[in-house]
């Protein structure tokens, strides 16, 4: 691999210069007033990245496994009931981790490349008449297949069916790069990590929590320590953790904030819906097809593409980095060897986006599969051409 090459996985991101220098900093004294200046200016551009009025966030030393485990554990009870979907594998490990907490899962199965059935949620919803479902769990973007769920939607039949359980969503791989409206959603917990659309190195669990979350914390009984709220609360309000913190990744995260505030975040969701649609041109040109269904489910952060019956799509991934030192994500799971992914979130442009468009184009070549070469990146490039311009000029 080269380190003058972007990556395109799916996380960890390329880092901005300015943002990686943030993280390397000299020792500061973390229980001092000089922390509480990196720490809440952190927490609440987190907030307002949220879309939240009063969201409180919870940053671990941890990444989004943690953000999971955060959310369980500081809500729920032993034996309790959660409504969930397998529709790609973050989904079905945030599912496996209830299940080790002895959880009751309601499952909803889900064919890869499909988003949350909301209407199945719905009829589920209505019929628990007692309220044995405590939370209800939905991955907005599914990393593994390029799909993204409707989140307003199960809101919306949470309410119809007027279901008092709590809504915990998976972002991570959406959050700061895809619209996300925390309160106007109703959501209670939100999940995300530091390594993706925030483009910091893995380390960092970011959770916000509604009142009624907070709420729901006071008789929560599942076993925590290292991922207990109030712990960390009474840590925030002495300026300090409840343990020693990530202070680098912290004064990284508190700079990453503020740069995409800055960018402001219609911008940023049409940076990323611009770049992804440059790169879905590429995939049509190829003659290739996408995992996720139908557009509207499309992801703006990753693409995950089926290569023809018969090829393994991890070799395309095994050569780009041998051959040109470039990463892509390889498939996962139930799409193993069927799909390879171009992550385009965080740090990118429609330029960084190319060099990855051609690289892929030229790793099929390479590998036999019927693909003109050329033919992806002039596809993107009409795309980008006709559209970057406009983005310049509504920005400015």
């Amino acid at each position: 691999m080269s380190f003058q090459n972007p990556v395109f996985i799916p996380g960890p991101t390329n880092m901005p210069e300015a943002i990686r220098k943030a993280c390397d900093m000299p020792t500061i004294d973390h229980r001092s007033p000089l922390f509480g200046q990196i720490l809440h200016p952190a927490r609440a551009g987190v907030r307002e990245i949220l879309k939240s009025k009063d969201a409180e966030i919870f940053i671990f030393p941890s990444t989004g496994t943690g953000g999971w485990e955060t959310a369980l554990t500081n809500t729920l009870s032993p034996g309790d009931t959660v409504l969930a979907c397998r529709n790609g594998m973050f989904s079905h490990k945030w599912i496996d981790m209830c299940e080790r907490f002895g959880l009751q899962v309601e499952l909803v199965q889900t064919a890869w490349g499909e988003g949350i059935p909301a209407e199945r949620y719905a009829e589920i919803l209505a019929a628990d008449k007692t309220h044995k479902i405590k939370a209800v769990l939905a991955t907005h973007n599914e990393t593994a297949t390029g799909v993204k769920s409707d989140i307003a939607a199960i809101r919306k039949a949470m309410n119809a069916a007027n279901h008092p359980a709590l809504l915990f969503v998976d972002g991570v791989s959406s959050i700061a790069s895809m619209d996300f409206r925390f309160d106007e959603w109703g959501v209670d917990v939100a999940v995300t990590g530091s390594q993706k659309g925030f483009m910091l190195p893995a380390g960092l669990a970011i959770v916000g929590f509604s009142a009624k979350a907070l709420d729901a914390n006071r008789t929560a009984k599942l076993p925590r320590t290292f991922f207990d709220i109030n712990d960390m609360t009474k840590g925030y309000e002495a300026n300090a953790y409840p343990y020693t913190p990530a202070v680098g990744l912290m004064n990284g995260l508190a700079l990453a904030t503020k740069t995409l505030l800055d960018e402001g975040l219609d911008n940023v969701f049409a940076r990323h819906h611009r770049i992804a649609s440059g790169v879905r041109a590429a995939v049509d040109a190829w003659g290739l097809k996408l995992c996720a269904a139908t557009p509207d489910l499309y992801s703006d952060t990753v693409s995950a593409i089926f290569v023809p019956e018969g090829f393994n799509a991890s070799d395309i991934v095994a050569h780009a980095a041998e051959k040109y030192g470039v990463a892509f994500g390889t498939g996962l799971g139930d799409v193993a060897g069927k799909v390879f992914r171009i992550g385009h979130l965080g740090s990118m442009t429609d330029v960084m986006a190319l060099s990855g468009i051609a690289t892929a184009e030229m790793c099929m070549v390479d590998l036999g599969l019927d693909i003109k070469l050329g033919s992806g990146v002039a596809a993107a490039q009409d795309y980008y051409r006709g559209n970057t311009a406009q983005a310049l000029k509504d920005a400015a």
